[in-house]
């Protein structure tokens, strides 16, 4: 259920039909595309199309731009990734990949076009501060928090506070699990790292499993509450089923590892919407398995209304008078699935004080 103006939810289902826009419409989409960072990815698919040639003269600079950045982030990707895996080779750590950066190792289809923040690895949780450590050495410091802020991190997250290159000012996540500790789902963390699969031409890096792969993506997009880019995140669950989903073993695999894992409910969620809003291909067994595990019919109708406006580009002409209270009550619920009640309450209640006060000025 795209927005009434939702360009750009169009172009990624049916990129033909961006020939119908008038200048008007690709005065909007542009702008709808870039925050939510997929022009490249639809001009990509226009390229591939033959399209490009048939962009308006005003248009054809922006998404040619856009599709230079996305190159050399790609480029700049593949480099940080040399230099993460040459860093924790001196505490003879591996390297696990997630994310953005796996689907470049992997050369997978969901690296094309995409926008990335940060790069994100997995290590084992008893060799935290060895990655750590070694990080530091090469460069890489944390940010400075106060106490309850870092013991947040370290106490409850899945990870420990983001890391910055002092040099390339480039951003590292260091997990050890790919969910909150104190969420409820039953991760296998070994399970993870043994089934994880080594990149050719890449001695010492590895990638998540498919099926954990798509896990992963889903939990992070229908769990974590962020939403900033959560049609990129959808569009990437959509090029990662559309590629392993070739594989008819995928599919049943895909089910019994996320309900193995306690993460059937984001998968379901993950399945259902890429194939309303993208048109994902699912078949149908799948999607009758997995449907087993959506809300029930009471609550079915909220969780639409709360993901497809959340899952709409964050740009005003896709925003209806609901839209805020939608992306306020699936912050609320993330937190909720992350932290029992106890710690919640002063939780939200904290950050709740904190954006109130006067920032110090240095």
């Amino acid at each position: 259920m795209p927005g009434v103006n939702d360009l750009v939810t169009e172009a990624l289902r049916s990129p033909e039909r961006t020939v119908e826009f008038t200048l008007g419409d690709w005065n909007v989409f542009v702008r709808q595309a870039r925050i939510a960072g997929v022009l490249a990815r639809i001009g990509l698919r226009l390229m591939e199309l033959g399209l490009l040639d048939r962009l308006p003269d005003p248009v054809r600079p922006h998404v040619d731009a856009a599709l230079i950045v996305a190159e050399k982030q790609i480029r700049d990707v593949r480099w940080e990734i040399h230099c993460i895996r040459d860093a924790l080779a001196t505490e003879g750590l591996p390297v696990i990949l997630l994310k953005g950066a796996a689907y470049v190792a992997a050369g997978l289809p969901a690296a094309r076009g995409r926008v990335f923040g940060d790069t994100d690895i997995l290590v084992p949780k008893a060799e935290i501060n060895s990655a750590e450590r070694a990080l530091r050495r090469a460069g890489w410091f944390g940010e400075t928090m106060d106490d309850y802020d870092e013991r947040y991190y370290r106490t409850w997250m899945h990870q420990i506070p983001p890391m910055h290159h002092f040099h390339r000012q480039t951003v590292i996540d260091v997990h050890h699990t790919i969910v909150p500790e104190t969420a409820r789902a039953d991760i296998n963390r070994q399970s993870l790292r043994d089934a994880a699969i080594p990149i050719d031409g890449l001695h010492g890096v590895h990638v998540l499993a498919p099926t954990d792969m798509v896990m992963h993506t889903a939990a992070h997009l229908f769990n974590e509450g962020e939403f900033e880019h959560g049609l990129r995140d959808l569009s990437d669950l959509d090029a990662l089923l559309r590629h392993f989903g070739t594989d008819a073993g995928f599919w049943p695999a895909l089910v019994e590892r996320a309900r193995l894992f306690g993460l059937h409910r984001p998968l379901s969620y993950a399945l259902r919407f890429t194939h309303q809003i993208l048109g994902t291909p699912v078949p149908s067994a799948t999607f009758a398995d997995a449907g087993r595990d959506g809300p029930g019919v009471v609550l079915s109708p909220l969780m639409t209304a709360l993901f497809t406006r959340a899952l709409r580009p964050h740009h005003g002409s896709c925003q209806d008078a609901l839209t805020p209270l939608a992306l306020w009550m699936l912050y609320v619920r993330a937190h909720h699935l992350r932290m029992p009640a106890h710690l919640l309450v002063p939780h939200l209640v904290r950050k709740a004080v904190k954006r109130r006060l006067p920032k110090n000025e240095d």
